[in-house]
C-alpha cells in the first residue's frame, strides 16, 4: 500500500468506529491540521458537541508527539494502528497534554528530536510506552465520552 491508501483506510476504518459509537463525523473542505470533526449534533442536554480529530496512522504501529499540534485548543490525536490486518486495527486516541506527558513520562522531551525539532516518533513501542497507552484504547463507550 502507498501512503495515500492507507490514508483512506485509516479515515474510513475510524469514522466507521466513531459512528458506531453513536456519533456524527464531518470532513473538513481543507486540511490546515484537523483531518476530522467528530460531534453530536445534539447531547443530552441538548448542546452541540463536537472534537477535531488529527489522524496518525501505521500499517503496525507508531506513537509520536508534535509540539505544533498544541496550537489547536481541544484536538484529538487518533493513533490508528494496524491497518494491514484491519481486523486487528486499533485505535488510541489521546489530547495533545495527554500525548505529551507520556512523552515525558518516557523521557523523549529531552531528545535532541524534541528540542530542536518539536517532535518525537517511536515505531516500535515496547512495554512501558504499550503500559501508559492503556487508558486511550478506545471502545465505543470511551469515545462518547472523550468527545462529551
Amino acid at each position: 500500500m502507498d501512503s495515500q491508501q492507507v490514508e483512506i483506510i485509516r479515515r474510513n476504518w475510524l469514522v466507521s468506529e466513531l459512528y458506531s459509537s453513536g456519533l456524527e463525523v464531518a470532513r473538513p473542505e481543507r486540511d490546515h491540521g484537523i483531518d476530522l470533526i467528530a460531534y453530536l449534533d445534539l447531547d443530552q442536554s441538548g448542546y452541540f458537541i463536537g472534537r477535531p480529530l488529527q489522524l496518525k496512522a501505521a500499517r503496525r504501529q507508531s506513537f509520536g508527539v508534535w509540539e505544533k499540534h498544541r496550537r489547536f485548543h481541544d484536538l484529538l490525536l487518533a493513533y490508528v494502528w494496524n491497518l494491514e490486518g484491519l481486523n486487528e486495527a486499533v485505535c488510541y486516541c489521546l489530547t495533545f497534554r495527554e500525548a505529551e506527558e507520556i512523552a515525558k513520562q518516557m523521557g523523549w522531551t529531552e531528545t535532541r528530536s524534541w528540542l530542536e525539532q518539536g517532535c518525537y516518533v517511536s515505531t516500535s513501542p515496547g512495554g512501558k510506552l504499550m503500559a501508559l497507552l492503556e487508558p486511550y484504547l478506545m471502545n465505543p463507550a470511551k469515545w462518547l465520552e472523550k468527545i462529551r
